[in-house]
């Protein structure tokens, strides 16, 4: 098995959003056998940063959030949030969180429970009712504001998770798989928002399986891997490295569209043909490893022997 190729502030500085050192937890399994569910994790993330925590399922990436939010207590280490320890009560005016099943009482409307939610962070009033109405009309629950929530769909319910998770304003935001059970509309809706919270310079941590999710809003990643912490880069950097060729359109003169891969380093020539032929070039596309298939790459570099 291998270590982490980069992971950053490890050993160092303890400020940041989110600041974890050598964070290991272990739990009595079957028979008496002692389970490592996370192993010495170091990892930091700046303020303003969308962070992407990926990994299998089973990697760790649910105990590494109850341990943030004090559900559950380390075995070793030490978790800070903007540079409090993370065990400190006032730490949760700062966060919103949404736990990865969401359950609610379900006899209750939205609004009645974004009520609740908001009184359990003493927001005073009036503050209460404006922000009800921007983060239902945020989420597309503004319409079914007062039906029970025992009507709504999945998806619905979790919408309603994220938008509780808005209603105090805080600085952090931290999601367990926000996107499950989301149709592509809702996952259209939940990475714009996203997209608004980076714009306001919230930090919004938050962990999944999905690929394409890490690959369309989040600035870095870190992957863990059977409780271990492989790898932590800039989105961009993944996307941008391993150039192999390029898949080029072109209209002919006679006005059919053909579609070829040419090769990196051969790029010019082809389109002085493609010219010279009367062809029109309509799309040029870069073809490199897209998230997915770095992330597989990571996890079978793990699982090799």
């Amino acid at each position: 098995m291998g270590g982490c190729f980069y992971v950053q502030g490890e050993g160092g500085d303890v400020q940041g959003a989110i600041a974890i050192q050598n964070l290991c937890k272990t739990y009595r399994g079957k028979r008496g056998k002692r389970v490592t569910a996370l192993a010495d994790l170091n990892l930091q993330v700046e303020v303003g940063q969308v962070f992407g925590f990926l990994g299998p399922n089973g990697a760790g990436k649910s105990t590494t959030i109850k341990l943030l939010l004090d559900l559950i207590r380390p075995t070793s280490g030490v978790c800070r949030l903007f540079g409090a320890d993370s065990r400190d009560p006032a730490t949760r005016q700062r966060i919103g969180y949404l736990p990865e099943n969401p359950s609610f009482y379900d006899y209750l409307s939205a609004e009645e429970y974004l009520s609740f939610v908001g009184s359990a962070f003493r927001l005073d009033r009036s503050i209460m009712a404006a922000r009800k109405g921007e983060v239902l009309k945020q989420l597309g629950l503004w319409d079914v504001r007062k039906r029970a929530i025992r009507t709504y769909s999945k998806g619905m319910v979790q919408r309603l998770g994220i938008a509780q998770a808005l209603l105090h304003d805080p600085d952090l935001l931290i999601f367990d798989e926000p996107m499950s059970g989301l149709d592509p509309l809702g996952r259209a809706l939940v990475k714009s928002v996203i997209r608004e919270l980076r714009q306001l310079g919230k930090t919004v941590f938050f962990s999944t399986h999905i690929t394409a999710d890490v690959e369309a809003v989040c600035d870095r990643v870190g992957i863990l891997v059977g409780g271990h912490l492989r790898v932590v880069t800039d989105v961009n950097k993944i996307l941008t490295r391993g150039l192999q060729g390029y898949v080029v359109e072109v209209i002919t003169d006679g006005g059919a569209v053909s579609i070829a891969e040419v090769g990196k380093d051969d790029l010019q020539k082809e389109l002085n043909r493609f010219w010279s032929e009367g062809s029109r070039i309509e799309r040029i596309e870069p073809i490199r490893p897209d998230m997915e298939s770095y992330f597989l790459s990571v996890v079978q570099q793990v699982e090799a022997p």
